[in-house]
């Protein structure tokens, strides 16, 4: 009923009232007149009602408003996004694909969503993809998977895939946010030759390095066994004494006999990575009043020095940087440990 016709209504039940009261009909006129203005009373009320539900459907309306351009602003970052962005369901199938994983599977861009991404995967890597997949149901933080991807009409290429998983209010996977990088570049890079690491690549003079670099133990931990070898050969090239393992408890263990000068660590690691290794590491030596200068490694450029730094390490150098960077951040650290 609109107002104007509650008001119509009002007065009418009004000068029905006032004939009766003048023919002088029976009844309970003080009762009848109560009544009369307790619905007077809630017909305010309903107002007043109205009123704060306007206000209220207003700031509903303008926090829709915000949350649409939010979700339209972020949508169009995830488009443009130079790294390929994939989201898939709890079952891989893929929900979501920007430009740059179009690009890297060689598909139109509308042609990726509803795709299972083992598509894309190469045959001799499905079944452990698979497996992978179905091991996220037990695990919280970030995985990464190394495998070769199969573009569209296109030759398999070595793929590390960062695997992130959003659950439910009833914690089942709801969806799972994949970045993909091509890291064959890296694998080209780290798999050269150790006889092709000379004296020539390296800008540093050798006169101008510390003699007692000679002999200097340095400990590399990486799950790479090509970034392993590679860093290992450009650090024995100048006489310095490597150890390796690839892993973080492999690493604590070899610390526990073994007190190297340096420490060298990738960042990216399955299970424990870097950053919770080297806090570890510093939880350790705190009780033990001993300190070994560590430097770490990344082969992401997203990844933050001020992150590595604040957990722990002295230095932080890219993966493709080159020999003679390492070679300096290694004399650098075995001097002093000062951050670099």
């Amino acid at each position: 009923m609109s107002d104007q016709v509650f008001r119509q209504y009002f007065q009418a039940l009004e000068q029905q009232i006032a004939t009766l009261k003048r023919e002088q009909l029976a009844g309970n006129w003080e009762e009848i007149t109560a009544a009369l203005e307790n619905l007077q009373l809630i017909y305010e009320q309903m107002q007043t009602n109205l009123e704060a539900a306007e206000v209220v459907e207003e700031r509903l309306l303008q926090q829709n408003q915000r949350i649409a351009a939010a979700y339209q602003h972020y949508q169009d970052l995830f488009l443009s996004l130079p790294l390929a962005y994939l989201i898939t369901d709890a079952n891989g199938v893929i929900l979501e694909g920007n430009q740059a994983s179009a690009q890297l599977l060689k598909v139109p861009q509308l042609y990726i969503a509803g795709k299972p991404l083992a598509v894309y995967v190469a045959k001799s890597d499905r079944a452990t993809f698979y497996t992978k997949l179905n091991e996220l149901s037990e695990v919280n933080d970030i995985q990464i998977w190394r495998m070769n991807l199969c573009p569209r009409k296109g030759k398999p290429f070595p793929a590390e895939l960062n695997v992130a998983i959003a659950r439910n209010h009833s914690g089942e996977i709801e969806t799972i946010r994949i970045a993909v990088s091509d890291i064959s570049r890296y694998q080209q890079t780290i798999a050269q030759p150790a006889r092709q690491v000379t004296q020539t690549q390296i800008k540093t003079p050798i006169s101008t390095l510390p003699q007692s670099l000679d002999g200097l133990q340095v400990l590399i931990i990486d799950d790479e066994t090509d970034a392993r070898e590679f860093i290992g050969a450009v650090l024995e090239s100048y006489g310095i004494r490597v150890t390796a393992v690839a892993t973080a408890a492999a690493a604590l263990e070899t610390l526990s006999t073994f007190h190297p000068d340096v420490l060298v660590c990738d960042i990216r690691m399955p299970g424990t990575d870097g950053y919770n290794l080297i806090r570890q590491i510093r939880a350790l030596e705190a009780q033990q009043g001993r300190h070994i200068p560590a430097a770490a490694l990344t082969a992401y450029l997203d990844e933050n020095r001020e992150k590595a730094l604040a957990a722990g390490f002295e230095a932080y150098l890219h993966k493709l940087a080159q020999p003679d960077d390492l070679i300096e951040m290694v004399v650098q650290l075995a001097e002093g440990g000062r951050e670099i």
